[in-house]
């Protein structure tokens, strides 16, 4: 290891399988707060020219020490407007890099090491955001790993003669990155546990069902996972009709004719939501993302799961209680007057489950339409899957968490609430919007504890699920273990 002085800043050199790199510590080194974060390390050349829609090619070796002090470029450009957390762009070529924070750098030391994927409907989202520091972890003997992967059309649409799930592709050889040169930072690489939220929780249980990836990872930490498993038939339509509102063919030539913001502008425009198209996620789930491709993904997730890809890596999976009850917050005065029963209907409550469902759901529908409307949301698209996931792993080590504390600002545990509390982030930028002021830290060192056990142990704490009992963290103000913490959500898997 070289470290060097330049004004308040103490540098550190690493060697990569590409070449060596340059860190910054923050903290004085040896002290047991300090880390030394490496940031925007390319693990593949830049997608573009030829390589646009191409799959990743490794980054090739470069001479002399380069500079990982700031952020690399991010696939997001501009800001969507889709998620709760800071989750800045940064313009330039090179997006598919690597961000590692550890506290031991060009050391021996075999941490465990913690990657995370971060969501943002697998068409936003950005690895640069100060809430996925890792200094934290590292605090706590983690070395973590923040990867960035093409988004939207670019990493996920279907072209009749590019390789399908380029998003898919940049995950798998960021993780062969990670496999070949974790150690170099400290870290071990047969401890590696992949971890995201919302669409990067979708990320790792794809990865969790897919068997040509078992060999990078050891265990999986699942954050309101949203699984896409798009259909061949539904990725060639999007493609196809994306082609037609360009005016161009959907083959690599026609869509490298039309620009980035073009292409930006027509996904946009094709996944905007309105009252069918949210009626068509709730059913068919997102338009973006993972597709079922004969190659890399030959089924669902779920039928990989059930045919036991997995069952040996220990899971951890949970989600908040109102992922998505904001959708409806705005017009809470309006649905007041909408009776709960019809407006359940409309979002598509099979009349048979109707009943069951607001017995089991009491203490949320007497707090208003708006606020059951948005339960039946999040329990359609996040908490039933979830469920299912459990079950199908039958015996397998599994962990399941609800995370329920309410939010000041919102009153309800909204989607992205959770994330600061697992990263133990209260103190950090742009809080109180998502939380409110003075979120509790006690409920931050639970979740965080929780989550560097698992990943040093491969077991976060509390009892595993098991049948009949159903053991159910509940990270709440005070939070408990109880039997069954999903019982409000299975009338809509009754029959």
């Amino acid at each position: 290891m070289t470290q060097t002085s330049t004004g308040t800043s103490t540098h550190v050199e690493v060697d990569t399988t590409a070449g060596r790199v340059r860190g910054a510590w923050r903290g004085e080194p040896g002290e047991a707060s300090a880390s030394a974060a490496f940031l925007g390390i390319p693990f593949a050349e830049a997608p573009v020219g030829e390589l646009r829609f191409a799959a990743p090619v490794p980054k090739a070796p470069w001479e002399g020490v380069r500079d990982a002090l700031e952020f690399g470029a991010t696939a997001q450009r501009g800001d969507p407007g889709v998620t709760l957390i800071p989750e800045p762009s940064v313009p330039g070529e090179s997006t598919l890099n690597v961000n590692v924070f550890t506290p031991a750098p060009a050391t021996d030391s075999a941490l465990p090491v913690l990657v995370w994927i971060h969501g943002g409907g697998f068409f936003a989202g950005s690895p640069a955001s100060l809430w996925y520091d890792g200094g934290r972890f590292n605090r706590d003997g983690v070395v973590t790993v923040t990867i960035s992967y093409r988004l939207g059309f670019d990493g996920f649409g279907w072209i009749s003669d590019a390789p399908s799930n380029r998003g898919v592709r940049d995950w798998l050889l960021a993780l062969e990155w990670v496999q070949e040169n974790i150690a170099s930072f400290g870290g071990d690489p047969s401890r590696v546990t992949i971890a995201g939220q919302s669409a990067g929780g979708g990320a790792v249980l794809t990865l969790l069902g897919m068997e040509s990836a078992q060999h990078l990872f050891h265990g999986v930490y699942a954050i309101s996972g949203a699984l896409a498993d798009v259909t061949p038939e539904r990725g060639e339509k999007f493609g196809r009709e994306l082609a037609a509102a360009g005016g161009v063919e959907p083959t690599v030539a026609g869509f490298s004719s039309l620009s980035e913001e073009r292409i930006l502008e027509l996904q946009k425009k094709a996944t905007e939501l309105g009252p069918d198209s949210l009626q068509s996620m709730i059913d068919d789930g997102l338009g973006l993302g993972p597709a079922i491709d004969g190659e890399l993904l030959t089924r669902s997730t779920k039928e990989s799961l059930a045919a036991g890809v997995g069952t040996d890596k220990p899971l951890v999976i949970g989600a908040t209680d109102d992922e998505f009850t904001m959708a409806f917050a705005e017009a809470e005065k309006k649905l007041r007057w909408i009776p709960k029963s019809l407006m359940l209907k409309k979002l598509g409550m099979p009349k048979p489950k109707l009943k069951p469902y607001l017995a089991a759901n009491a203490e949320v529908a007497r707090t208003g339409t708006a606020r059951i409307a948005g339960r039946f949301l999040t329990d359609q698209m996040f908490r039933t899957a979830l469920l299912k996931i459990v079950a199908l792993r039958g015996d397998a080590p599994t962990w399941v968490y609800r995370f329920s504390w309410p939010s000041g600002t919102f009153g309800f545990a909204e989607h992205c609430l959770d994330v600061p509390f697992f990263f133990d982030c209260l103190d950090s930028i742009a809080m109180e919007p998502l939380a409110g002021p003075n979120p509790p830290q006690q409920l931050a060192d639970q979740v965080h504890g929780g989550a560097v056990a698992f990943v040093s142990t491969g077991d976060p704490g509390w009892p595993r699920y098991t049948e009949p009992g159903r053991e159910t963290r509940v990270f709440d103000t005070p939070s408990t273990v109880v039997s069954d913490g999903y019982a409000s959500v299975r009338p809509l898997l009754a029959g």
